[in-house]
């Protein structure tokens, strides 16, 4: 499918402005999505047709619901300047010296969330139409707005840990750079400037007013990615996806990422034992404190983003676990095996290597299990109904032993790792992202997307919420 929509927007890009590209792009995205076929996909006009009867039926196809654009966040989200709830920013572009914003202004994309991810995979970053939540449809003024719900395109340089996504359900337009609205924003450029003088009347000349409320945490911003132990199991420290370190107990605090400019988001956090931590970005690339630095994947081509890591006990390697299940590793952390290029169900969300740094396990979001080295099968929850993603996973000092955690904070226990609670069937102000096990593997910790944390059996050292 990739090389598909890559080929068919060679095609069209070669032929048209940049303008149209934005526009002939988002049709290609549509047009492949709902199965039109590589006929319709090199025939724009068709192509364009098709998305204008999707939009409205009553439009016609000279109408600003049938232009190519997605309506304005302003118009149907209270006046806010953010994406609406339940939507992510999923990428930009920037207009230069638009008299709006006496200067340049900035094009957001809010795409729908997605509650399942039926349709992505092999390439694929778009979840099918039912899995999202949102119609195909034109904005509050009917045929004089733009479209809503319509588009499958992704710039990507927001949320990029995020590949599985929805539609398009609107566009936040303001004066101000993306990443000072969304700190998952990357400052990779796009630019249509083009688009500078886009009559619809919503952007910002400072910094837009807050949203509604929808996440308590300043520190955090709801973008926690990864919770680790300290060494001792006396403290934690969690961490964003823009950089930002948070300790608890004795966890050490030698620095972040939270004013550097990052190519693309961190993803995970480890502690290794000798003292130090580490911090990894979806492209592989490593943030070492305090602790020796054995290289990194940044600056080289993935097949799938990285989504965690693992320090090897010995203090002296780490490897780095991709979506696809690929394996890297640095030091004296062997390669053991992984599940590159082999077809996975779900995708790959975390790792755990065993005491004696001579294996690991991967997780997957269904709750199956893939060993490696010493680490022995137990058990999973691959091929059980679960009622909402796993998305952690912690071992046992033994080796014997492992938990998983699910985003809705229900706890899988397998092996020698005791059940001592869970937060499944609870009311939660955000979903579970992670977990993490003292060196005893007496309880264990979640941790929330803003940064709450669940103590079981385990001091309660403070949280971010």
């Amino acid at each position: 499918m990739t090389t598909l929509v890559e080929k068919a927007s060679g095609f069209l890009e070669s032929r048209l402005s940049r303008r149209s590209f934005i526009n002939r792009s988002a049709y290609v995205g549509s047009t492949v999505a709902i199965g039109a076929g590589l006929d319709l996909v090199l025939k724009p006009t068709t192509a364009y047709a098709l998305v204008c009867t999707c939009g409205n039926g009553n439009c016609g196809c000279g109408s600003q619901c049938c232009a190519g654009f997605s309506e304005f966040c302003c118009s149907i989200n209270g006046g806010y300047n953010y994406c609406p709830t339940g939507s992510v920013m999923g990428g930009w572009w920037k207009a230069d010296n638009s008299s709006y914003c006496n200067g340049p202004r900035y094009y957001m994309d809010c795409h729908a969330q997605c509650h399942c991810d039926t349709g992505c995979g092999n390439g694929w970053g778009f979840c099918e139409t039912g899995c999202d939540s949102t119609e195909c449809g034109c904005g509050p003024k009917g045929c004089d707005s733009y479209v809503t719900g319509c588009f499958q395109f992704r710039y990507g340089q927001c949320n990029q840990q995020i590949d599985c996504i929805g539609r398009i359900v609107c566009r936040v337009v303001a004066c101000i750079p993306p990443w000072e609205i969304d700190p998952t924003c990357t400052t990779t450029l796009a630019v249509d400037n083009s688009t500078a003088e886009q009559n619809e009347p919503c952007w910002t000349p400072a910094t837009p007013s807050p949203p509604p409320a929808t996440c308590s945490s300043v520190l955090t911003a709801c973008q926690v990615v990864g919770l680790a132990p300290s060494s001792d199991g006396n403290g934690y420290g969690m961490v964003t996806s823009f950089g930002r370190l948070l300790t608890f107990g004795d966890f050490p605090n030698d620095g972040d990422e939270s004013a550097a400019t990052l190519d693309k988001p961190i993803v995970g956090i480890a502690e290794r034992s000798a003292g130090g931590y580490y911090l990894v970005g979806s492209d592989g690339g490593i943030f070492a404190y305090q602790a020796p630095f054995f290289g990194s994947m940044g600056g080289q081509r993935l097949n799938r983003p990285i989504v965690g890591m693992a320090a090897n006990p010995s203090g002296n390697g780490y490897w780095f676990v991709a979506q696809d299940g690929g394996i890297f590793s640095f030091g004296d952390a062997p390669f053991l095996g992984s599940m590159g290029g082999q077809v996975l169900n779900r995708p790959i969300v975390g790792m755990a290597a065993t005491p004696s740094g001579l294996g690991y396990w991967l997780v997957a979001s269904d709750g199956g299990i893939f060993s490696f080295g010493d680490a022995p099968f137990l058990g999973s929850m691959g091929a059980q109904a679960l009622n909402r993603p796993v998305v952690g996973i912690a071992a046992t000092p033994s080796g014997r032993g492992y938990w998983m955690v699910a985003s809705d904070g229900g706890i899988f226990s397998f092996g020698d790792a005791p059940f001592l609670g869970s937060m499944g069937g609870q009311a939660l102000d955000q979903p579970i992202v992670g977990m993490a096990a003292p060196p005893s593997g007496q309880g264990y910790w979640f941790v929330a997307q803003d940064g709450g944390i669940f103590a079981f059996d385990v001091p309660f050292l403070g949280s971010a919420a």
